[in-house]
């Protein structure tokens, strides 16, 4: 049995696996493009690696993409098959196997109880943290991102190689409860540990962006750009929250030149990539710049991926780039896959019963929410579809725009209400609100 350089017991005996391991558990954990041929390295040093197995099951799971359910399945039943080699394996590999055989059952949920559980004595094993908080992530549960983030801080080394991943991660979850003080602070602390972490200084743009201090996040993200700049598709996200700092500001043509060179320079179907551009292109035309073709790439991919509803937060986006284009053929399909999902019983079903199938359809334009209660029960379940604060923020101007478009104006106040807990009031929502009331507009208009 051999302690990697992140606290994981393993049963290797090669020396080559574990080194490739934990270049691919630093990948994980710095977003680094390196990451998968880290992994690859590992299992070939190693067949019977088994966290390399589970770590590659969890990977393809994380990307949400239907096709990859049958690969996730595949490096699970290798995991097992390399439990059985190893004779059992260690206590640290059968509770990774475990959690992984809870996440492709469809229970994201479950399977981060059990990391968080199954490691309580030791919550500072990077791995097993890393990965249940981005099941939480994409849960959309921040009680339980930040419950674990506390633990995990409350007994963190500094000197551990893992202590600034781990900070960042706690800074992002205070943020996501609007502490954006100590977020600050913990973010701040945790680049500062390990300039190589962008989950912090990711954290810490999200401070500056909900708070209303562009300069400020501006100057950030463009300091640090040599840290994010030498990510995986991450870097287009932090990219992404430069365009959304700058459109704040009306530089429309900087925000028009980040779109085509940084968020958007490869047409990728990855659906975090899909979520940046489709949010922002709306934001954008909402705001009255002149996006021209740019919606066609997304609307295209949306289109191809009418029929997956393996992630409610993509398929929403999915749904709206076709509203964009009028895909209604399209919007049709997808909009009735979400509600056939709701009928199911796995994480994604609840979700999409408690907030996809009301916020599809709302999208779509076939429906919007009738009093204010209606209002109120859809912008509390949105966190359920998972993401941030700041991408969930895309749903929230759309169901402003929609209820405004309805006459509704004191629905509009409404939700300007709920969303200023947490993010100041900005040019964007200033503009929904004083928009003339015109029924029947669609979503893109």
């Amino acid at each position: 049995m051999k302690r990697d350089a992140y606290g994981l017991v393993t049963s290797s005996d090669s020396s080559d696996a574990q080194r490739a391991f934990e270049s691919a558990v630093f990948g994980l954990a710095a977003h680094r493009p390196t990451t998968g041929s880290a992994l690859q390295a590992t299992i070939a040093a190693d067949v019977h690696h088994v966290a390399g197995h589970a770590l590659k099951g969890f990977a393809n799971l994380i990307l949400a993409r239907s096709e990859l359910a049958t690969p996730a399945v595949d490096a699970l039943n290798d995991a097992r098959a390399a439990l059985v080699a190893r004779g059992g394996g260690t206590g640290d590999e059968r509770l990774l196997v475990k959690a992984l055989e809870a996440a492709a059952a469809g229970s994201f949920a479950l399977s981060a109880d059990l990391l968080e559980y199954g490691f309580e004595d030791r919550p500072t094993v990077f791995l097993p943290f890393k990965i249940s908080q981005a099941l939480r992530f994409m849960l959309g549960d921040a009680a339980g991102m930040l419950s674990a983030s506390t633990r995990a801080v409350n007994s963190l080394d500094l000197a551990d190689n893992s202590a600034g991943f781990i900070l960042g991660c706690h800074a992002f979850s205070l943020e996501e409860h609007g502490r954006y003080e100590e977020a600050l602070q913990a973010g701040q602390r945790a680049v500062s540990l390990q300039p190589d972490d962008s989950w912090g200084l990711h954290a810490v743009s999200h401070v500056f962006e909900m708070r209303g201090d562009t300069a400020e996040g501006i100057d950030w993200l463009e300091g640090s750009r040599k840290a994010w700049s030498r990510c995986n598709n991450f870097s287009f996200h932090m990219a992404w929250h430069l365009a959304l700092l700058h459109l704040e500001r009306g530089d429309h043509d900087r925000v028009l030149q980040i779109y085509d060179d940084e968020v958007r320079p490869q047409q990728t179907d990855d659906f975090r990539d899909m979520a940046n551009a489709v949010s922002l292109l709306w934001r954008m035309q909402q705001s009255g710049i002149q996006v021209g073709d740019r919606w066609m790439d997304v609307a295209e991919i949306a289109h191809r991926r009418r029929a997956d509803t393996t992630l409610i937060f993509a398929a929403l986006h999915n749904l709206a780039a076709m509203v964009a284009v009028g895909d209604r053929n399209g919007m049709a399909e997808l909009v009735s896959q979400i509600e056939a999902k709701a009928l199911g019983l796995d994480d994604q079903a609840r979700v999409a019963a408690e907030i996809g199938v009301p916020m599809a359809r709302v999208l779509a334009g076939l429906d919007t929410p009738a009093d204010q209660q209606a209002i109120d029960r859809m912008v509390a379940n949105l966190p359920k579809i998972g993401g941030s604060n700041a991408q969930r923020d895309f749903f929230v101007l759309a169901l402003a725009r929609a209820v405004g478009h309805g006459g509704d104006n004191a629905a509009v106040s409404r939700i300007g209400q709920i969303r200023q807990r947490l993010k100041a009031d900005d040019r964007l929502f200033q503009s929904i609100q004083s928009v003339k009331q015109s029924a029947g507009m669609s979503l893109s208009a």
